[in-house]
C-alpha cells in the first residue's frame, strides 16, 4: 500500500471513530434503535437518526424536558 492509502484509511478510520462517539450514541438515545444498529453498516443512517425528532420515553427527550423545566424554573444557567 501507498503512503497516500494509509493517510486515507487512517483518517475514514478516525471519521468512523468519531461517528460512533458523537451521532451514534445521540441516534441510540433518541430511541432509534434499528437505526443505530443499521447505521454501524451504513453510517449515514447515524445522522438520520440524529437528526430526526426524540421518540417519546426516551433517554434523551426525558433529559431534555428536565433541561427545559430547569431552565423554566430558574434553577439552572
Amino acid at each position: 500500500m501507498t503512503g497516500l492509502e494509509w493517510i486515507f484509511i487512517v483518517t475514514l478510520s478516525v471519521l468512523y471513530i468519531a461517528l460512533i462517539f458523537t451521532v451514534a450514541v445521540m441516534t441510540f438515545q433518541k430511541g432509534y434503535v434499528a437505526l443505530g444498529i443499521l447505521g454501524i453498516i451504513v453510517p449515514i443512517l447515524w445522522l438520520i437518526g440524529a437528526v430526526l425528532p426524540a421518540k417519546r420515553g426516551s433517554a434523551y427527550e426525558a433529559g431534555d424536558r428536565a433541561r427545559n423545566e430547569a431552565l423554566a424554573t430558574g434553577g439552572v444557567r
